[in-house]
């Protein structure tokens, strides 16, 4: 059986809102399964000494304009949230919590996070709204709160955000495949080659 591909995403991106909607479908193409990784780019950025595009004023311009037009071009939903950026510690932690479990119902939480987020406007940052959203897909709010709240939990995404910076995971989608790394929405056409030749 061929490798999972590893897919990196952070609540408060954009891009990893677009990539998530995409991802499942491309890597069925090629026979490939997907594992879901939340990050916490701020630790990360703050490791590495980076700033969030947002906060850098010409690229924060360029961004917004950038994400309009992917919705435009790709027809993936994407309306900007009035709450931005978003802390992802809660619906991270969800996540996580719900994949102990059920990887496929994690899946499916982090679709419906990301969609309240980017399609319906609501600040996914607050618990009450993670556990509305968990609610709505028939999952129990009350065993997904008392989660978020899990100091194993927190743990875990801890050692989750480590382990990615550690593989040099650096932003938002960051796809590795074959131990090949893909950082970007914009690089899936890329992965997608690489998945049809077998590298290149």
């Amino acid at each position: 059986m061929p490798a999972a591909i590893d897919f990196y995403f952070e609540f408060s991106s954009p891009y990893g809102y677009f990539a998530a909607e995409r991802i499942e479908a491309l890597a069925e193409r090629h026979g490939r399964t997907v594992d879901w990784h939340p990050l916490l780019l701020g630790v990360i950025f703050k490791s590495t000494g980076v700033l969030p595009l947002t906060q850098v004023p010409l690229k924060r311009d360029y961004v917004k304009r950038d994400w309009e037009r992917i919705s435009r071009l790709t027809g993936i939903p994407f309306k900007m949230p009035s709450v931005f950026p978003i802390a992802s510690h809660h619906p991270s932690r969800a996540v996580l919590f719900v994949a102990r479990s059920n990887e496929q119902a994690a899946k499916d939480l982090t679709l419906a996070l990301y969609r309240a987020c980017y399609v319906e406007g609501q600040n996914i940052g607050e618990a009450d709204v993670v556990c509305a959203v968990a609610k709505g897909l028939g999952l129990d709010a009350d065993a997904i709160a008392e989660g978020m709240a899990d100091p194993a939990v927190k743990d875990q995404l801890k050692h989750e955000v480590g382990a990615a910076e550690a593989r040099g995971v650096f932003g938002s989608p960051f796809v590795i495949v074959d131990g090949e790394p893909f950082w970007g929405f914009d690089r899936f056409d890329m992965l997608e080659a690489w998945l049809e030749r077998g590298g290149f």
